[in-house]
């Protein structure tokens, strides 16, 4: 899920819009990695990602003149965890710890977004989680197979591991999912990934892609992928390419309160509006837009990046710092993050 760092480095490596000119650069990319600090298990420790930023940008900053001239606003990131630059899986920490301060000139290209909340910088660039496409592609059934399960869903309802008490996961909204539907025939629901789990979505109608720690899922790019529609349960949220995809015509949105009633809220969308979702679904370049390619190919998540970026410019010469002139306070935030990597 948090895979698209290190494509985004594999992509600008060999991409035509790169320039070893520095003084020719539009935009400077900082390859990380923060999300490949992960326990024995596999999972990601965000908690000392500021500790592994802080050291990169001091590199580059006393080892090249361009980020002293801007303090970094003409430099992106790829910060692809739960809540981006706030660097924690938890809403109440990530919140407590803010965006990281060095990060507040530069630009962030996250898949947290949500709206009105401490850990979304204005200027973000919302981007997909990173699902395999090569994987997804060996998966492909024919497309007049019919859709005869009318609800899909598999993946955690509660996570005993770090919310015992329950109820803080996703907000409740999984849980609420799971209590109020797991006996319903109309929902096929369960904590149990089966290998023929992206061939299911593909006989599905609706896929529930509710918000797990974060609000963003990895089922959202899997609905757009094998035609079902998403069913968004994620309050506030931001997706990723708006101008790409019509996420208001694809897709059905659902506050986190309603969970109960979405047995009713499903049954009564009338036939021929869920035939219009599924023709704009159908759409390849749709398909396109939340994938990252190896090799990319024109119109995918890759060059969205890029479009979003070049919205961006030019800079104003504002970017620019007087000589001596300090912005950025260096020794801001947690005590913890001041540690050298």
């Amino acid at each position: 899920m948090f895979a698209a760092e290190i494509f985004m480095h594999r992509f600008l490596l060999s991409s035509p819009v790169r320039t070893l000119n520095p003084e020719k650069a539009d935009w400077f990319y900082t390859p990380v990695y923060t999300t490949c600090d992960l326990t024995p298990n596999g999972l990601p420790l965000p908690f000392k990602s500021p500790r592994m930023m802080r050291s990169a940008i001091q590199l580059i900053s006393s080892n090249w003149p361009y980020w002293n001239r801007t303090e970094g606003a003409d430099h992106f990131f790829v910060v692809p965890h739960d809540f981006g630059a706030c660097f924690h899986y938890q809403e109440e920490k990530a919140i407590e710890r803010g965006i990281l301060p060095l990060l507040q000139r530069a630009t962030l290209v996250q898949t947290f977004g949500q709206r009105n909340h401490v850990c979304l910088k204005d200027g973000s660039i919302i981007i997909p989680p990173y699902a395999p496409p090569q994987k997804m592609q060996t998966h492909f059934i024919p497309p007049s197979t019919p859709r005869s399960i009318f609800v899909y869903f598999r993946g955690l309802f509660y996570d005993v591991g770090n919310d015992p008490e329950g109820g803080y996961y996703a907000r409740g909204a999984r849980a609420a999912v799971w209590e109020n539907f797991k006996d319903n025939p109309l929902f096929d629901i369960s904590t149990e990934h089966p290998t023929t789990y992206y061939e299911d979505m593909q006989r599905a109608i609706f896929c529930l892609c509710p918000l797990g720690w974060a609000p963003w899922s990895p089922r959202l790019v899997e609905a757009v992928i094998f035609g079902c529609i998403p069913v968004v349960i994620a309050d506030d949220i931001v997706l990723p390419f708006a101008d790409a995809i019509p996420w208001e015509d694809i897709g059905v949105f659902v506050d986190e309160q309603d969970v109960p009633n979405l047995d009713t809220i499903l049954t009564s969308i009338p036939p021929e509006v869920i035939l219009r979702k599924q023709r704009l679904l159908a759409n390849p370049s749709m398909k396109q837009a939340m994938l990252f390619p190896q090799p990319a190919q024109p119109g995918d998540a890759f060059h969205q990046i890029l479009n979003g970026l070049a919205r961006k410019l030019p800079h104003d010469r504002s970017v620019y710092l007087q000589p001596g002139e300090k912005i950025l306070n260096w020794t801001a935030g947690p005590n913890g993050d001041l540690k050298p990597w």
